[in-house]
């Protein structure tokens, strides 16, 4: 998925009822209202007059501040409960807004480039400005010059940057804008926020103590308020600016978070016995693009919005910082909208679209019908032409009058799931494997491969099929599937690998090694390598290196090996049980998974150290497992989102899908962990009679 977002795509149903299935897990947005807004620069919401004075004539917002390259729009709640677009008289609509917010004595504050304006919110008149250029006193050089960068505030205080890495400390009061302090910085400031911050239903100082900037040099400053005494000074050690900074308490505890220009995030925790010092420091990865972060408020608790090309939302349980994906495409701006027409919503900016809506409590899978009106049976991504080959068996019983299947390679957008183009293979030919890959010497070329067999219903094994070979070509925004060249073979293709640039084939009985070779007019053909006898049906291959592991009709787990200096493939090691294998995966070098059709999970485990020449060539079953469903495909992958956090490595998972429409994971443990999970079973079943 563009987006980085673990996704599983799965081909699913029978005849007309046949869809793809797209599930991801991940907190789902519930929308209520949108609206085309090109080229968005910010967004805040903001109640009605009277709001802030505590008077309680308005706990909604009521408007939606909208800010663009040089100029700001209102968009208000009317009567019919619609967005229409409004005017608040004291704000500057002809200026890009940096800051928007209710501040205290029912007042509003706006921060542009060039001032910031206090405006009365009942009667919306303009109360007091604040210019730099005013107050900067013995620098009249660089008069003109000076601009605000950054701005954060609460109620009563306000944090503007000025260029030339000034900081302006300014209390809020009725009709007011009074500088306390004014400290400069050894950089620029890129991004500033001040804490901590009271939250609804915690007890906590109303006066914000310390502040945390993000420089231009890559440093995060933590200064104190008011004095704007810088406390400490951290050195990110990256080469990327930071973007947003924010500063909020999660169950108690109180964070500090950095988000750079790449997609990176930094957390602190905040040492409130100890001035203030950032400790426990974190660097998680939560997308690639420059992020934003924005607290919200949901159902009574705290959480924190990144807006990026992959939105997450970042929660506390347990006291620990958790991340959960955000069912929607990249968001550029975020901000809560309590509006009394969508209570306890969010605004996001999405694909120059502004989406209204409601965000789920818990994490949960969220699944996708795209139906297809055929039953696709092989699925395969091209993350190179941002398409998905499927092969699908379309039953049209009334056009075709000996009841013959038609087969098609259907091409789909991978992320509209629109089919692009469509290639109809031969009477009686059926699509059996698919795979995309580059061959070696013809790298700059990505292609479909598709394996086929022949079943004409006098033929009780298939005698013949087909390698082909497609590439997708765009041809002035016409996308299309163009075969390119067509290999017979003496069987059914059963699989399809990429293999070191080579490609590894399963045809009835044999495991062959295919090269790319050019002919001598210059066009590409698929030439035969090397090949190994020794199975019942070679039904499932799956390789990693040189080693090949085949799941037999009957005869279980094989490894082999391709020997590239001698052309050739040699059988080290198999399981002399039988097992009528469904699928089979690499676990890790010495150890592979299978299934087989008692629906069970068993793995196996290769003696390569064993000084017995029998005893390495024995696969040794280490693990057996009885799931009760027919697993018919192990795919690489997760589910959920693998933050790659300093000091913990990946946990290896490995995806497989049932015939009863199951997904479930097999994780690999640490052999630490794996003993204390197993010592409480062993304790549980002591006890639980």
């Amino acid at each position: 998925e563009h987006q980085g977002q673990g996704q599983v795509v799965t081909c699913s149903g029978v005849y007309a009822d046949g869809s793809l299935r797209v599930i991801r897990n991940g907190i789902g947005i519930n929308e209520q209202a949108s609206i085309e807004l090109p080229g968005v620069k910010g967004m805040w919401s903001l109640k009605a007059g009277g709001s802030s004075s505590g008077d309680g004539q308005s706990a909604f917002d009521k408007y939606l501040l909208v800010t663009f390259v040089g100029a700001t729009r209102v968009l208000a709640i009317n009567e019919e409960d619609e967005l229409e677009e409004t005017e608040i008289a004291g704000l500057e609509s002809e200026e890009q807004s940096l800051l928007c917010a209710n501040v205290a004595s029912d007042q509003i504050l706006q921060v542009t480039p060039k001032e910031v304006r206090l405006i009365n919110a009942s009667s919306h008149v303009l109360v007091e400005s604040w210019k730099p250029e005013a107050s900067s006193s013995g620098n009249e050089g660089s008069i003109g010059s000076i601009r605000i960068t950054a701005a954060t505030c609460t109620e009563n205080v306000l944090l503007v940057a000025l260029s030339q890495g000034q900081l302006v400390h300014m209390e809020l009061q009725a009709g007011k804008l009074v500088e306390k302090s004014r400290a400069t910085m050894p950089a620029e400031i890129s991004c500033i926020d001040i804490g901590p911050k009271t939250q609804e239903g915690v007890q906590q100082q109303s006066t914000p103590a310390f502040a945390c900037l993000g420089l231009w040099n890559m440093t995060v400053v933590v200064c104190s308020l008011p004095d704007l005494r810088t406390i400490s000074t951290i050195t990110l050690g990256v080469d990327v600016i930071p973007r947003s900074s924010l500063i909020c308490r999660l169950e108690g505890v109180l964070y500090c978070m950095v988000a750079l220009g790449d997609g990176h995030l930094f957390t602190f925790v905040v040492d409130e016995q100890n001035g203030f010092q950032l400790t426990d420091r974190k660097k998680v990865s939560l997308g690639t693009q420059p992020m934003t972060l924005k607290l919200f408020a949901t159902n009574g608790s705290h959480h924190v919005f990144a807006a990026s090309d992959r939105p997450t939302v970042i929660y506390s349980s347990n006291r620990k910082l958790l991340y959960s994906n955000v069912n929607l495409r990249e968001v550029t701006h975020m901000s809560s909208f309590n509006a009394e027409a969508f209570p306890e919503c969010l605004a996001f900016i999405q694909d120059e679209t502004m989406v209204i809506g409601t965000i789920d409590q818990i994490q949960k899978l969220h699944i996708r019908t795209i139906p297809l009106g055929e039953q696709p049976r092989r699925i395969c991504h091209q993350k190179e032409s941002h398409t998905f080959a499927v092969c699908t068996v379309s039953s049209d019983f009334e056009s075709t009058k000996d009841d013959n299947e038609i087969n098609y390679v259907r091409l789909i957008d991978d992320q509209t799931f629109e089919t692009l183009s469509k290639f109809q293979l031969d009477s009686y030919e059926h699509a059996c494997s698919i795979v995309s890959c580059a061959f070696e010497k013809d790298e700059k070329h990505h292609y479909y491969l598709i394996g086929t067999a022949y079943a004409p219903p006098d033929e009780v094994e298939p005698a013949r099929g087909r390698i082909l070979v497609f590439l997708v070509t765009n041809n002035n925004g016409s996308i299309s599937l163009d075969l390119v060249h067509s290999k017979e073979v003496k069987g059914a293709v059963y699989n399809l690998n990429s293999f070191n640039g080579k490609l590894l084939v399963g045809v009835n009985s044999k495991v062959q090694v295919f090269r790319w070779q050019q002919r001598e007019e210059g066009s590409w053909e698929l030439a035969n390598e090397c090949s190994h006898h020794n199975h019942i049906l070679a039904l499932y291959v799956q390789s990693r290196g040189d080693f090949i592991v085949v799941g037999d009709l009957m005869k279980s787990i094989s490894l082999l090996v391709y020997k590239p200096e001698e052309g050739a493939i040699e059988l080290l090691a198999c399981d002399f049980n039988t097992n009528w294998m469904t699928a089979v995966h690499f676990l890790d070098d010495d150890t592979y998974l299978g299934a087989e059709n008692s629906f069970n999970l068993f793995s196996v485990k290769r003696n390569s150290d064993s000084a017995s020449e029998d005893l390495r060539q024995k696969l040794e079953p280490v693990g057996q497992f009885h799931l009760g469903e027919f697993v018919n495909r192990f795919r690489k992958g997760s589910l959920v989102m693998q933050l790659p956090e300093s000091g913990s490595s990946a946990m290896k998972t490995l995806i497989f899908g049932t015939v009863n429409g199951v997904i479930g994971i097999v994780a690999s443990l640490a052999p630490e962990k794996y003993k204390m999970l197993h010592k409480l079973e062993q304790c549980l079943n002591q006890v639980i009679k």
